[in-house]
């Protein structure tokens, strides 16, 4: 792709065309095509900027670059250009340099910024959007990036040791399974390789040194999707180096040390243990301190720029104020640690400064970009440079106004200009249409500006810009969304995030975990043992029960065994081997569950029978309030809303409960069914657990409703009491129709006058009584509750037609993920976090969670930044007192916010964009996952540092923990959490607190199951049995061997899966996946699958057990009453004194062998069952 092309978006062109009837445009393209000296383009601004820009590459065919004068600008101008070029066009982010030894940190920013460099220099873009931040970091050459950029194609040769060694030259790092982006593994002759700019893993299997196949996997199943011809694999870090150059690399930090030691002699140790670490690994947490060793002939953005492309600098006064203030931030940063011995002095020039870049940005074809051509240029360059006046202004916004927007139109008509305006989506377009017609201003509608904008012509169409704009000396505007509607609607980016994996709870097996055995109950798993009896092979789970006693279970009964969940960091009680307690346990869990399912199935039954209010179709004004909602709906959100509204269509009396995690889009779902039940001329209460939340949701609420004759009011002590007066005659008359209020709600003095839907939200902070309450205001009144507690799919299963359920599953798309950190605490650290944030006019939560000390904390943070505003809220606090200190955080009337864990879950905050957790190892990983979830809610770059103190803690229970936050820096969005102590919470939440304890009682599996079988009971269904189990011993070694798969919970995993066998598709299904992971299977571990099938086999004809021993296989039978002699005469008529009946107190099924069948013994054994069982099906 060597010259620009206007990509898909094509039609778009039609909007360039107008600018060649200005004279300035004209004499600007022709200086750009004839390029001689540095240009500037005067008048534009914001949108125009953009058009103007798309305008010059697309007449002259050229690619371009800009260069914005800071991150927000370039997020901004990046939307701006999606617009004319969709995906043609790039955005390259700034990243940010970590000067201190991290854990861990999310890589997205790096990876993206990675991406976009192979593009710029494959040439496969047609433009591309940065900031002055985002060129200033040094990079390496362009010729290295290349060098170290591997394409392997489906018919190459590899060596895999090359290959091997060139990949940790690439910094990717080698783990045992592939899990994310920057990863590979190698076992035996397959390498699984995660490139960093690709969506796919890929899996490449040799056949010594040529490739035998390529295929791409997914790393939530670790199983091969489809088979693909090549794979491109970029280097993993902006900064590598060849292993050739480590030495250099060190002698100049010597060097460099050595005179620094001059002045600081305390500068040793440190970089000393710095170059250590270089010797042993050669990336580490921390190297960015090295980058000026590393890239010692430094390079820039533009030097990975095609020759020909323009590039254009956005205002460049204001990029070298950018530039200067972001040199003296690292400045002082260095200065700091310098000080305090843990950098050297040469460490500071990590950025060009803007001499440097100025002379980098001058070998291109580079275009100035100023709204005011002020007396300060930013360089002698853009001072030098011709000068292009285009004239061009913006255009105010309506504001949602129709007559004011109809007014300007009416105008523009009569001048004959030609206008176009955008309306987001085709469905706003269209209604604008016919609004615009029924005030007599004709205007079409067109997803695609096919033909060029006629005099006095106003074209609707799809999409959007930050700000519309005009011409008027050649009579032509655009009008954005944003000015028509007040607020603009993002357009679903196709993404290709990938789903959430729900966490495999088996495969997290460790030793010292408890298990669930479904005859014994509880016990501590302690490992994998290999016993070997009578020269045979097998490996067992032990298993720790108490007073010692051991059971060792066979790998093929692992399907007997469940991992115990319980609440998180508590242990549970271990059950005595033999003993009765775990039957009792069990028992009285069932009991107590049949109770809860037939109180629960009565309800539903009655529920059913009632007949509600029949809601009448969905009107023209429901449809022009939804298509406000500014972002693009997720599938799940469509669901419910669909399943909801057929709730109040039908008739039926509605009591839906919609679960979803924290800012999963729940709220717009609730309002879309009372805005329903208002057009219907029906009042909505809608009760949530705190003031400050219903104050929040009552502005939303008033937001969304400001052009629809709804009325929405809130009641709460915030409101005095003559308004409190007010509002009760107003609800009792029916002039509101929306009411928002805590439990005020349902105090006895609220009377309404047609109460048609009432929405609890947050449903598990209220208590049973308030429930009761509700119950009663309102016994024929639909009820949708909402609870930000993800209900975990098998038991949303077992309550399936006991309860309606909506489950909103998919996390809405990120804006910008957050900044994550994981790090051993440094106050340093600590303190830039919080004065970077303050500086940007932000706010920031310190989350220690623990009160008695919380005081000194903050009396502590207020030390380390004197200037801050610091205020304390924990959960012991009044709450009267607690609210006021949020109002007033919300208010900005505080900078710090000192909490426990009690930041309010439903609040939205998006001025508070850092967040620092103390002691992050005593936190269960779901509840860290919430937090981060508070930040990051606007468009700036939030950030999280999740820190935790090294030598206080328990190694190897701390460890476990913080190698799982270590991967959370990892979860986007999109993994859903379906972790344990959300499991419960879920459980608990949903069943009352008195099911909680019998969950701990038995863990929350054979919770489940029981919970299945007493709603199966109780409806009469047939309760699916336990299988018996059964006992299989044939003299062949099963099992899997260290060298096949070599890590003990992978073992475990597939020991597991194989144990599930049920029948010939499963077995298939598996040896595919051990093939596909692991390679071709030895001898073992196909025995193991055969012993799994024959299992399986005995199983559906009624044996409970097969053994062999000195050339007979017996298969025992439980009851002879229930063995099908006919198919067993047919089957004994087949083999001839090789099959014989032993009727005897244990009855069995004798099978002789002869020595020749011995050999493949398993296939034989296989062959007489699948006999027998055609037999019987005849």
């Amino acid at each position: 792709m060597t010259a620009f092309k206007p990509g898909a978006e094509g039609y778009r062109n039609k909007l360039t065309g107008p600018l060649l009837e200005i004279e300035e445009y004209r004499q600007a393209l022709s200086a750009v095509e004839n390029f001689s000296r540095p240009i500037n383009i005067g008048g534009p601004s914001e949108s125009q900027k953009a058009h103007i820009c798309y305008a010059l590459c697309s007449h002259s065919g050229q690619k371009g670059a800009y260069v914005a004068f800071n991150e927000m600008q370039a997020r901004k101008f990046y939307e701006d250009f999606a617009f004319f070029l969709g995906e043609e066009v790039l955005y390259y982010p700034s990243k940010e340099v970590m000067l201190y030894d991290v854990e861990a940190k999310s890589n997205d920013a790096a990876y993206q910024r990675l991406q976009v460099l192979d593009r710029l220099l494959s040439g496969e873009f047609g433009f591309v959007v940065t900031s002055i931040e985002a060129i200033s970091h040094k990079l390496i050459a362009p010729d290295i990036f290349r060098r170290n950029t591997i394409e392997i194609c489906y018919d190459g040769k590899i060596d895999l040791d090359v290959l091997i060694r060139d990949l940790v030259e690439m910094a990717y790092e080698r783990v045992e399974t592939v899990e994310r982006r920057g990863q590979f593994a190698v076992r035996g002759g397959i390498v699984d390789i995660f490139p960093v700019g690709s969506d796919n893993a890929f899996r490449i299997e040799l056949f010594g040194d040529e490739i035998d196949s390529l295929r791409t996997f997914d790393v939530n199943t670790q199983r091969s999707v489809g088979r693909t011809e090549k794979a491109r694999i970029l280097p993993a870090r902006e900064i590598i180096y060849p292993s050739g150059k480590r030495d250099d690399i060190l002698k100049n930090i010597k060097s460099e040390l050595k005179e620094a030691q001059k002045k600081n002699r305390s500068l040793g140790p440190r970089i000393e243990a710095d170059i250590e670490k270089f010797k042993e690994n050669r990336y580490f947490p921390g190297i960015d301190r090295y980058i000026p060793f590393i890239a010692d002939i430094p390079y820039s953005f533009t030097d990975y720029l095609p020759e020909d492309a323009f590039l254009f600098m956005d205002e460049p006064a204001r990029q070298k104020q950018r530039i200067e203030n972001l040199l003296l931030e690292h400045a002082e940063t260095c200065k700091g640690l310098i000080e305090k011995a843990q950098l050297l002095p040469r460490s500071v020039g990590m950025f060009f400064d803007y001499e440097e870049l100025d002379a980098k940005v001058l070998t291109k074809k580079i275009i100035y970009m100023n709204t005011i051509n002020t007396g300060a240029p930013g360089s002698a360059a853009a001072a030098a440079a011709k000068t292009y006046n285009i004239p061009g202004r913006l255009i105010s916004p309506f504001g949602g106004n129709m007559d004011m927007l109809c007014e300007s139109l009416s105008d523009w008509k009569k001048n004959k200009n030609r206008v176009l305006i955008l309306s987001g989506t085709r469905g706003r377009g269209e209604r604008l249409r016919e609004e615009l017609f029924s005030k007599n201003i004709e205007a079409v509608y067109s997803d695609e500006v096919s033909s060029p904008l006629q005099p006095g012509q106003v074209v609707i169409t799809r999409g959007s810009l930050h700000k519309g704009f005009e011409y008027p000396s050649i009579g032509f505007a655009v009008v954005s969304d944003r000015e028509v509607f007040g607020q603009g609607r993002k357009l679903a980016k196709t993404s290709s995030k990938q789903k959430g994996r729900p966490i495999n709870l088996f495969t997290e097996l460790n030793i010292g975990d408890y298990v669930v055995h479904q005859a014994h109950g509880i016990g501590q798993y302690v490992g994998i043992e290999k016993l070997s009896v009578e020269g045979v092979k097998r490996d067992y789970l032990k298993i720790k029960y108490q007073e010692g006693a051991y059971l060792y279970i066979p790998t093929n009964q692992l399907d007997l065994i469940q991992k115990y969940i319980g609440s998180e960091g508590k242990q549970p009680k271990i059950n005595k081997l033999g003993g009765t307690e775990w039957l009792k346990t069990k028992n009285k869990v069932k009991e107590s569950l049949k109770e809860l399912a037939s109180e629960l199935i009565k309800l539903y039954a009655r529920r059913q029978a009632a007949r509600g209010y029949i809601y009448s179709k969905d009107t023209v004004w429901q449809g022009q309030f939804e298509e406000q909602f500014p972002y693009e709906e997720t599938d799940d959100q469509l669901r419910c809303i669909q399943e909801i509204k057929n709730d109040m269509e039908s008739g039926r009396l509605m009591d839906r409960l919609l679960c979803g995690d924290v800012g999963y889009g729940k709220t717009e779902v609730a309002i879309r069914a009372i805005f329903k039940a208002a057009m219907d001329g029906r009042q909505a209460a809608y009760l949530v657990p705190t003031t400050v939340l219903a104050q929040q949701q009552y502005n939303n609420f008033a937001e969304r409703l400001r052009d629809f004759p709804v009325t929405v009011d809130v009641i709460s002590r915030f409101r005095t009491r003559a308004e409190q007066k007010r509002i009760l005659e107003d609800v009792r008359s029916g002039n509101i129709d929306i009411l928002i209020g805590t439990h005020r709600l349902l105090q006895k003095d609220i009377h309404f006058k047609d109460l048609g839907l009432l929405v609890i939200d947050e449903e598990q902070r209220f208590g049973v009584a308030h429930k009761e309450r509700l119950k009663n205001l309102a016994p024929g009144v639909d009820v949708l509750a909402m609870t930000a507690t993800p209900i975990p799919r098998t038991l949303h299963m077992s309550l399936s037609g006991i309860r309606d359920i909506s489950v909103i599953e998919d996390p809405p798309e990120e804006r910008y993920p957050v900044q994550t950190y994981v790090i051993e605490y440094n106050r340093d650290v600590i303190k830039d976090a919080i004065i970077r944030e303050l500086a940007r006019n932000g706010q920031v939560f310190y989350l220690y969670n623990r009160v008695r000390t919380i005081d000194i904390k903050a009396t502590e943070i207020q030390a380390m930044v004197p200037d801050a505003r610091v205020a304390v809220a924990h959960g012991q606090m009044e709450e009267r007192q607690l609210e006021d200190i949020m109002v007033s955080f919300i208010n900005g009337e505080y900078d710090i916010l000192a909490c426990t864990t009690i930041i309010e879950s439903g609040l939205d905050m998006p001025n508070v964009n850092t967040l620092i957790v103390e002691d992050a190892d005593r936190m269960g990983l779901a509840q860290l996952y919430q937090l981060r979830g508070r930040v990051g809610r606007s468009n700036r770059l939030a950030y999280a540092y999740i820190t935790y103190k090294k030598d206080k803690i328990v190694a190897e229970a701390a460890e476990k923990r913080l190698q799982a936050i270590r991967e959370f820096t990892e979860l986007g969005s999109g993994f859903k959490i379906a972790m344990r102590d959300m499991e419960i919470r879920g459980a608990g939440n949903l069943l009352g607190p008195e099911q909680h304890g019998h969950m701990e009682a038995v863990g929350y599996d054979m919770y489940c199951r029981l919970l299945d079988e007493a709603v199966s009971e109780l409806k009469g269904e047939p309760v699916r049995r336990e299988d018996p189990e059964i006992s299989i011993d044939i003299n062949v070694s099963a099992y899997i061997d260290d060298t096949y798969i070599g890590v003990e919970a992978k073992k475990i995993e597939m020991y597991k899966k194989i144990a599930a066998i049920r029948g010939e598709r499963d077995a298939a299904d598996i040896e595919d996946e051990l093939i596909d992971r692991y390679g071709d299977m030895p001898e073992p571990v196909r025995n193991l699958i055969s012993i799994a099938k024959i299992k399986a086999l005995a199983a559906s004809l009624g044996f409970t057990g097969v053994s062999g021993k000195n050339g007979t296989v017996a298969f025992q039978v439980a009851d002879a009453k229930k063995i099908n002699f006919r198919a067993l005469g047919k089957a004994a008529e087949k083999y001839r004194r090789q099959l014989l009946f032993n009727a005897g107190p244990h009855p069995c099924l004798v099978y002789k062998i002869t020595e020749e069948q011995t050999k493949s013994l398993l296939e034989n054994i296989k062959i007489v069952l699948q006999d027998l069982k055609s037999f019987e099906e005849q």
